[in-house]
């Protein structure tokens, strides 16, 4: 069963130490968040599930890590600073700002006055200056969105790796959007993480790529603990397509707010290629481009066989990481009774996301014997790699089985007396709480073979 509600997921990741309001202790940042040890171990057990899927599960796709400032030559040719905007109102009333297309019958949500300005447009884009005089001549973005600095190193991904269409360029960062109105936790913040990959395929086989990259990338969140009733592809109406896309599917998953994007996957044609190459004349792009005098560069590839240099297609699937975390904690989310007076609260997540893999527990913290042997077992199953392995060692036992299945540890293995007499230890199951007696020797092939 998911949360009731977004405040039982607030409450426990606070609690558990998964998310924390940035700056909380000055009273926060509106759509500003810090993951703590819980938190970060999710968030990146969730971007390696992706890497993994993306780039070690496949031959056709290379990986980048490019910078955040971004040359403000990038985002006029992309259309960004004309295009990256939202439609702002303010409320003379209360003084509070919105944006238009969020409101219900013209009336401020604060105060429900409807003595608002007129719409007008807000860039999106975060500013900042390079150098030493801050004179407003030179300065960056930062990046809006990761993929404009995919396309600039198309020619350099295609002469380093002898990449040959259809393959793809994958690349897991940091995006930055002055929201107007960031809300619902994380799902809706001014600062986050992307997975994005783009996909570089020939005109006319577009349309099949884009269905395959849907449907990958659909079964792929299945994969990761989210429940197929839960989830649906949704087409994109063709009046509220994105002015550079042909078609695009959005992933559509139930948020305790409600139902919304997890992920989009787009056909953007020729537009980003065919907006950053030079020389635009010498190509049929079918886009609407903005003329380019600044590239240096053709983003183009030849057709062998027909003799014929083109720009091609992308296809772009593109998932915001803290929606992926939120989407993730909500379906993991499950209270459940024990007896009738008691009842625990458990994440129920993917072994492989779990922030921790396994707790190590002494039955008695102040034993020297009981404590160093379970470090010793901490130590080897640690070395094995497969995460994050704790020493759990408070001393209660009960407590310890609770904190380990509020934040989804898969195993807790206690180590005790009878551990010192005959070498084994208690191996508990988060799901089933069932628990078994296995051989210290048999430990490493149990732990291994339960996450493999």
């Amino acid at each position: 069963m998911s949360a009731k509600n977004m405040e039982e997921l607030v409450s426990l990741c606070k609690r558990r130490g998964f998310i924390f309001q940035t700056n909380d202790i000055y009273g926060g940042i509106k759509g500003l968040y810090d993951f703590g040890p819980m938190g970060v171990e999710l968030k990146n057990n969730l971007k390696q599930s992706w890497w993994k899927s993306m780039i070690y599960e496949r031959d056709d796709i290379e990986g980048i890590d490019a910078s955040i400032l971004t040359s403000p030559i990038v985002f006029k040719q992309s259309g960004h600073e004309e295009t990256f905007t939202d439609p702002l109102v303010d409320c003379r009333s209360c003084k509070s700002r919105w944006r238009s297309d969020q409101l219900n019958e013209n009336k401020c949500p604060q105060c429900g006055s409807n003595d608002l300005t007129d719409p007008r447009p807000f860039n999106l884009m975060f500013k900042t200056s390079i150098g030493p005089v801050d004179d407003g001549s030179t300065f960056a973005y930062l990046r809006p969105e990761t993929c404009q600095q995919i396309f600039t190193n198309f020619k350099n991904i295609l002469d380093s790796t002898s990449r040959n269409i259809p393959f793809g360029i994958a690349q897991i960062g940091k995006a930055f959007r002055n929201e107007i109105t960031p809300r619902n936790f994380i799902f809706r913040v001014r600062e986050f993480e992307q997975m994005e990959l783009e996909f570089f395929v020939e005109p006319g086989q577009d349309d099949k790529w884009h269905q395959y990259w849907v449907d990958k990338r659909f079964e792929w969140w299945i994969e990761q603990g989210i429940k197929k009733n839960k989830i649906k592809k949704s087409t994109v109406e063709k009046k509220d397509l994105s002015h550079y896309s042909k078609s695009t599917v959005d992933i559509m998953y139930d948020f305790p707010h409600g139902e919304e994007e997890l992920e989009g996957i787009a056909n953007r044609t020729d537009f980003d290629l065919g907006s950053h190459t030079k020389n635009q004349d010498e190509y049929s792009i079918s886009s609407s481009v903005i003329k380019n005098e600044n590239s240096t560069t053709k983003l183009a590839v030849q057709n062998l066989e027909k003799k014929k240099w083109y720009i091609p297609y992308v296809i772009e699937p593109s998932a915001g990481v803290e929606r992926g975390v939120l989407a993730l904690l909500n379906e993991a989310y499950t209270e459940e009774e024990i007896d009738k007076d008691n009842s625990r609260i458990v994440l129920k997540l993917k072994p492989h996301l779990a922030p921790i893999k396994a707790a190590v527990i002494p039955l008695k913290k102040n034993n020297d014997e009981i404590v160093d042997f379970s470090k010793l077992i901490k130590s080897k199953l640690q070395k094995i790699g497969l995460g994050r392995v704790m020493l759990e060692n408070s001393g209660n036992i009960g407590k310890n089985y609770r904190r380990h299945d509020e934040i989804g540890t898969p195993i807790c293995i206690t180590v005790d007396f009878e551990t010192l007499e005959d070498k084994s230890v208690t191996v508990r199951d988060r799901d089933t709480m069932q628990q078994k007696r296995i051989n210290v020797e048999e430990l490493i092939s149990y732990y291994t073979n339960y996450f493999n």
